[in-house]
């Protein structure tokens, strides 16, 4: 008796249902603002998500990395420190160009290196004059009216975090050489023998020679 009533119900309440349903289509059918149920309502919800990447420099531009990047480095660190000094630096690129042109034979270019004398003389940019800033007075007589009658003074020491350029250059500006005149090298040796363009070894004009022939 129970068992039949319980299925008279559940029968009554499935055709319920069922009318109900029917109504609500036929309802949604003629509302202009009903719901389709071919549409997709939720556009790339079947594609894989993008994914972002949280990394510092991921989405920065190429030159913006490399900028960044140069700026992180010793040599970009050093560049910076030097402009605050009122000084110029200037890359391995202009250093190798300056050292190229015809007025670096007619000493209307000259490169000082800035080290001591055993770095010296294990190898230097070819026709540099040495001026180790702890010593000036050793250097100076020499050193001094070079830098006086040319137009562009290179100065250079290791390269990278060494101050000795630095203090060099603001020792020469401090000795009457003009300022615009004066430029640091911020590569230094070290990049310019990594780069194996040609080094002098020992005194200045040795003709003593390593690397390559430019």
């Amino acid at each position: 008796m129970k068992e039949r009533r319980f299925k008279s119900v559940l029968t009554e309440a499935l055709v319920v249902s069922m009318v109900g349903l029917a109504v609500a289509l036929m309802a949604n059918l003629a509302s202009p603002r009903g719901l389709s149920l071919t549409r997709n309502y939720f556009p790339g919800s079947d594609s894989a998500p993008a994914k972002i990447d949280f990394g510092s420099d991921s989405n920065l531009s190429a030159s913006a990395q490399a900028t960044n990047g140069f700026a992180r480095s010793p040599e970009g660190i050093a560049a910076a420190h030097l402009k605050e000094k009122g000084l110029r630096p200037i890359t391995g690129k202009d250093a190798l160009d300056q050292f190229r042109d015809p007025q670096y034979e007619q000493e209307l270019i000259v490169f000082i290196d800035a080290r001591d004398d055993r770095h010296y003389a294990e190898g230097h940019i070819p026709g540099a004059y040495q001026f180790d800033r702890y010593y000036p007075e050793k250097h100076l007589p020499a050193v001094l009216p070079a830098c006086l009658n040319a137009r562009s003074i290179v100065v250079y020491c290791t390269g990278g975090n060494c101050e000795d350029s630095e203090f060099a250059a603001l020792t020469l500006k401090e000795a009457g050489v003009p300022p615009e005149h004066l430029a640091v090298y911020v590569g230094g040796m070290t990049e310019w023998a990594a780069n194996r363009w040609p080094v002098e070894v020992g005194e200045r004009k040795s003709g003593k020679m390593r690397g390559a022939k430019l």
